[in-house]
């Protein structure tokens, strides 16, 4: 019988320090660690004092697994603020933290597009320089194996072509202030590797499950696709060969429990890769399955000019689908395509495998109907 090492021993049951379990990412991913390991999570949740927190996370837990009490005293909910110097927290109560855990997971973000560039740098950049002070600290003190951090594939921006999990910085342009403010948090994170055990994860855009189609998170991919469903495009914006590369929230949990579990450090592209879609072909698949007309295939900057003629032709519900899917029409036009040649190499052998997008979009769109996209949530 092999007897594990007393420091592999010791880092199985240390706690991990898990950011943004209050979003879908974050709550997955601590859905995992309380189902597949030992360890103890402290959870860092923005609320007042610790009781709201709890009360914020009993939510959570509510909504992952259908119970409040699920996995008792396996988690503590710390009130905290990461865009505050210390996380707003006590030096004694910090360095508590920073003793305890050997790891930290920091999914915490603003993934919103239409926030204006200072607000996104206020959780994405200030709020991930200071979980890199947090980690220094628990480096210090405990001991830190490992310090993940959820990116995006986004940060290529703009760039055209190949982009590998080795690129950074191509010259590209941003679409937003969301990509630019997370390129901006990725170019602090990787500073920090000379003297920290960073590992960077940089998924693509996120959709239900790939077994049920389950979602928390309507966004992104979701509106255009509601927006088809509804028929309100009398034209849509796209180059029908233009890569859309989807993955499931299952797979990008999964992913980011056995990286952060297991490592190695490095940088991380939970993408479909050479097994993504094109937006052409998603729109098919929707109109056809709603029974729709095809719109009108239009270039982008056609679309821009006949979007005022096109909201004038709807109204009520179908103009408010409309009018909410505009700043995710650029991802339908996107010419990067993401390499993810040593990512695959790395999860495939520990069982972490990405199916198609034919084979689970027709339950992502079937649990999209029945939640009434988000409207009636369903744990």
């Amino acid at each position: 019988m092999n007897v594990p090492a007393e420091s592999n021993l010791r880092s199985e049951y240390q706690p991990i320090l898990i950011t943004g379990v209050t979003g879908f990412v974050g709550m997955e991913v601590m859905a995992r660690f309380l189902q597949r390991s030992r360890r103890h999570i402290f959870a860092l949740i923005r609320a007042h004092n610790d009781a709201d927190a709890d009360q914020r996370l009993r939510a959570v837990l509510a909504t992952a697994f259908g119970d409040p009490d699920a996995h008792p005293g396996r988690v503590t909910a710390v009130a905290a603020d990461i865009e505050r110097p210390d996380l707003g927290l006590d030096p004694g109560r910090l360095d508590e933290l920073a003793e305890q855990v050997d790891r930290v997971l920091h999914a915490a973000a603003s993934v919103s597009f239409e926030l204006g560039l200072s607000e996104s740098r206020g959780i994405n950049v200030r709020g991930t320089q200071h979980m890199l002070a947090f980690a220094d600290r628990a480096r210090q003190r405990g001991g830190l194996e490992r310090f993940t951090y959820v990116s995006t594939a986004y940060v290529a921006g703009t760039y055209r072509g190949e982009f590998s999990e080795q690129d950074y910085d191509m010259g590209q342009g941003f679409r937003n202030p969301y990509e630019r403010s997370k390129w901006e948090s990725e170019g602090n994170v990787r500073a920090a590797s000379d003297r920290l055990p960073v590992q960077i994860a940089r998924p693509s855009i996120i959709v239900g499950e790939q077994a049920s189609g389950w979602t928390t998170a309507f966004n992104v991919m979701y509106g255009p696709i509601g927006g088809l469903s509804a028929g309100v495009y009398r034209a849509f914006p796209l180059d029908r060969r233009a890569p859309l590369d989807v993955v499931p929230i299952d797979y990008v949990a999964d992913a980011l429990f056995e990286l952060c579990s297991a490592g190695p450090n490095g940088t991380f592209h939970l993408v479909a890769g050479d097994r993504a879609t094109t937006t052409g072909h998603v729109v098919r698949m929707t109109v056809e399955r709603f029974h729709q007309p095809r719109p009108w295939i239009v270039p982008l900057a056609v679309y821009r000019a006949l979007y005022p003629l096109l909201r004038r032709a709807v109204r009520g519900r179908r103009r408010l689908a409309l009018e909410h899917t505009q700043v995710f029409i650029p991802y339908l036009n996107i010419g990067v395509r993401f390499q993810d040649h040593l990512t695959r190499a790395r999860l495939e052998p520990a069982g972490v495998r990405l199916l198609p997008l034919d084979d689970y979009f027709a339950r992502l769109l079937d649990f999209a109907v029945a939640a009434d996209w988000g409207k009636r949530p369903f744990p």
